[in-house]
């Protein structure tokens, strides 16, 4: 496996890593058992003080790591200083709470004893697999928890953000994270293999594809090792007949298109009330009509390319599949773009029946499918007819009655008027097959943290 830095918005390289040695790897599995222990022995508040420094530092030089970003994976410049800010705010949140939220708990008049409490510990080395459309967030999801528990992280990143995971390694270092708390490897698949059959390590995280999910998860449970996985979905976006339709399409171009629709909440299905379909048709295609190639670091560009030449023949490959198998192009042209870079044009797609190919897959891209629904019970039906489970969004003039559609949704979280976003307060992650665990909130920093009962 070749961590090659490559522009996608014109296909040059820019940098090659060599991969990370056998004995390297076994030196940084000894680092990590060493911190592991250490931490146990230390103050939390110690480690908020440095969490907050690295903060600072990504504050700080926010234009720095966000061109990282753009020139590794293509996303807009704008798109990813906001990336950084998030982990920012990740790291500020974890700061200020995680002392808090690690603080013993006592529970008085048991049914038998008189009390008990309960405490909070690390339990060992982290493995985060991560992917490449959010470079920074992904990383700061899985690490500022654990680092709050004490728990060391090795990073294992997508081969295409090789300098942001560099870069997030030598932000830690350059404001005082101590040596073994987070390591980056350019590791093999065969090393990935190692390192969860190692015995010190005691938990592993994945945002990636299913296959990727399946395949590691199965070796985690081998090794009884307790895992988080986060792998995509299919999201609705269900638009109820008396919604603001202006903003509905405005909003539906831009879950769709930001990060050139490479994101795993992105709004993948529009779900129409039949009423008024063709209005928001029409308004969503001039909404895309909007959003225009160029490159991501113009702060005039409105779309990005795709992160890479393999992600985009991937996608196209779907796309074909996808109208062989009955469906028809409303918006775009699914021929394949020209051009030194990876570029795809923005589609929306109709007909969509659950006998194509594609129907249970998840297109990664600016490719939207819509759906013209007769009532809400269908589009409840539509809506959980997937084998994912991530998200989704709902617009409607009733906010209420939005929330209680939103309950019947079977996914790990609903935006209602509004696109979906990530928080650091509250819980992100999936159900079905979109995975299991959740990241951020205080049940992020729970998920590999030793629950511990002491009764008196």
């Amino acid at each position: 496996m070749a961590y090659t830095a490559v522009n996608p918005h014109n296909g040059e390289t820019i940098q090659t890593f060599s991969n990370t040695t056998d004995e390297q790897i076994s030196h940084i599995l000894d680092q990590a058992e060493e911190y592991y222990h250490r931490a146990q022995k230390e103050s939390v508040d110690k480690r908020a003080d440095l969490l907050n420094k690295l903060a600072d530092e990504f504050e700080a030089h926010l234009d720095d790591y966000a061109r990282l970003s753009s020139i590794n994976m293509g996303k807009l410049i704008n798109e990813s200083r906001s990336e950084v800010k998030s982990i920012v705010d990740y790291a500020r949140y974890y700061a200020k709470e995680g002392p808090k939220l690690l603080q013993p708990q006592k529970y008085n008049k048991l049914s038998v004893g008189d009390q008990a409490h309960v405490e909070f510990s690390g339990i060992g080395t982290i493995l985060a697999v991560e992917p490449w459309n959010f470079p920074f967030t992904q990383v700061m999801r899985v690490f500022a928890p654990n680092f709050m528990l004490g728990n060391p992280v090795i990073l294992k990143h997508a081969s295409i953000v090789p300098q942001p995971a560099q870069a997030f390694e030598d932000a830690c270092q350059k404001v005082g994270i101590p040596q073994g708390a987070f390591a980056n490897v350019f590791a093999s698949h065969e090393q990935i293999d190692h390192i969860i059959d190692d015995p010190r390590v005691q938990g592993f995280a994945l945002t990636g594809s299913e296959r990727a999910g399946r395949n590691l998860a199965a070796k985690a449970a081998k090794n009884l090792m307790k895992s988080t996985l986060e792998l995509g979905g299919t999201d609705i976006f269900a638009v109820l007949a008396d919604a603001d339709i202006d903003k509905a399409a405005k909003d539906a171009a831009e879950a769709r298109l930001s990060n050139a629709g490479q994101v795993c909440t992105a709004a993948k299905r529009y779900l129409v009330s039949d009423e008024v379909y063709d209005e928001f048709l029409d308004k969503v295609k001039k909404e895309f009509d909007k959003y225009q190639f160029g490159d991501p670091l113009d702060e005039k560009t409105t779309l990005a390319p795709l992160s890479s030449q393999s992600a985009k023949d991937q996608l196209q490959e779907q796309v074909e599949k996808v109208i062989a198998g009955g469906s028809k192009v409303l918006y775009g042209d699914p021929t394949p773009t020209d051009g030194p870079g990876f570029q795809f044009s923005p589609l929306i797609l109709t007909g969509m029946e659950t006998n194509n190919p594609m129907y249970e897959e998840e297109l990664f891209g600016p490719v939207a499918q819509i759906y013209r629904v007769s009532s809400e019970d269908e589009m409840v039906k539509l809506a959980n007819n997937s084998r994912h489970g991530l998200g989704g969004a709902i617009y409607t003039a009733d906010t209420e009655h939005g929330n209680e559609l939103a309950s019947r949704i079977e996914t790990g979280q609903v935006a209602v008027n509004r696109i979906l976003d990530e928080q650091a307060e509250v819980p992100f992650g999936g159900v079905k097959d979109s995975g299991y665990g959740r990241e951020l909130s205080d049940w992020g920093i729970y998920e590999f943290a030793n629950i511990k009962t002491v009764l008196n």
